[in-house]
């Protein structure tokens, strides 16, 4: 069986930037194709591969997570959120009227925080190599559901 809509595929995925080092060791993954489980440009070059075939895919950042979006950067008073703020925590926040949206702690100095609501890839030309484990056809309930699998 080949990977297309309504397939699930598991599959063996490894990250790197565009210099070759390792962001993720390689995973299993199962994923509903089709659904958006994965990045669109990465199921596309996944389209009509079978077990045992493998997929490199260099991505550009407009094709993985984005390119990097300056107005996402905030810097704000530390006193905002109280104790216990650490570099690396997330925080959901709204400025100025905006809609709430999650933010990353980047840094914290002279009282301030620096929040980064950028996906932590964004801007980044993007390798995978994929390893097709396994095809199968989607259950009735991985259909209705049509998102990625746990």
């Amino acid at each position: 069986m080949l990977v297309t809509k309504d397939t699930v595929a598991s599959v063996r995925i490894g990250m790197h930037d565009a210099q070759g080092t390792e962001l993720s060791p390689p995973a299993e993954v199962d994923y509903l194709h089709g659904y958006d489980g994965m990045l669109p440009a990465l199921e596309r070059a996944l389209e009509g591969k079978g077990p045992g075939e493998s997929v490199l895919v260099q991505l550009e950042p407009e094709d993985a997570f984005g390119d990097y979006d300056a107005e996402l950067l905030r810097v704000e008073p530390l006193e905002r959120y109280g104790d216990g703020l650490t570099v690396g925590m997330e925080i959901e926040d709204s400025f100025d009227g905006d809609e709430p949206r999650m933010y990353r702690v980047t840094d914290i100095a002279g009282g301030t925080a620096v929040l980064d609501a950028n996906h932590p890839l964004a801007g980044m030309a993007l390798r995978f190599s994929v390893v097709i484990l396994t095809v199968r056809s989607a259950t009735a309930e991985e259909l209705e559901a049509g998102v990625s699998l746990p």
